[in-house]
């Protein structure tokens, strides 16, 4: 997951580092370029901003999880995690505004909206949980989070396979690549992040931490009230 996250991060971020939006639109590492060269300087700095933290989300996201990080350099472990959400929160406004202008159009503003508003509400949501020295939903909301953050590898991965399954079972015969792509990127907006989520929960359920299903009540008015859940409910 840490080698996927800096490749991708270095082939979507690097380009946009080097050259201008202009200089990429003619060239083959055009990438998004052409659609946001000629917008407003507002967008075009979201973009960037969108483009740059999310690559630095991309890439400290997994140290968060390495357990050897955690335990013998704790510190750097909560340093690296701040810097993590201060990229995710920007990344993901940055990314809300441009979900406005995107390339797949009615579908892609709102999975793409949604996704914004999902990775930067989680984000909030461990940062509470941390504060709060709640480990177990902090540790459940950062993988949440991450599988959002995660979207930017599935996106590439689930595009060339969605452009090699129209190649193979073509549904309209001699369509141009343009066209290909387009189908291609019109399912990705939902695609990118739904299935990514649902494996996080999984695994969340898994190793016991607190589920996004079942409150926190609802556990509580399961369980066999002794004393102590008896005081706990009165606080």
């Amino acid at each position: 997951m840490l080698l996927s996250s800096i490749g991708i991060a270095a082939f979507a971020v690097t380009p946009y580092l080097t050259s201008s939006l202009a200089a990429l639109v003619d060239s083959p590492t055009s990438g998004l370029a052409s659609n946001y060269v000629d917008r407003p300087w507002f967008i075009v700095a979201a973009f960037y901003a969108h483009v740059v933290m999310g690559g630095f989300a991309l890439v400290l996201g997994p140290l968060q999880f390495w357990r050897g990080l955690r335990e013998r350099m704790p510190r750097m472990h909560r340093w690296t995690g701040r810097i993590y959400l201060v990229a995710v929160a920007i990344a993901s406004v940055s990314g809300l505004v441009i979900a406005f202008v995107n390339d797949a159009g009615f579908v892609g503003f709102f999975g793409f909206g949604t996704l914004a508003v999902l990775w930067f509400a989680t984000g909030w949501r461990a940062y509470r949980a941390i504060r709060r020295r709640d480990i177990d939903s902090h540790r459940a909301w950062m993988m949440r989070n991450f599988a959002l953050t995660y979207a930017a590898v599935t996106l590439r991965i689930w595009l060339p396979l969605l452009i090699l399954l129209q190649v193979l079972v073509p549904l309209a015969p001699g369509t141009d690549f343009d066209a290909v792509f387009a189908n291609a990127y019109a399912a990705v907006p939902f695609l990118c992040w739904i299935p990514n989520l649902i494996v996080a929960e999984w695994l969340i359920r898994r190793r016991g931490l607190p589920s996004y299903r079942l409150s926190s009540a609802a556990r509580v008015s399961r369980a066999p009230r002794t004393a102590s859940a008896e005081v706990q409910l009165a606080r």
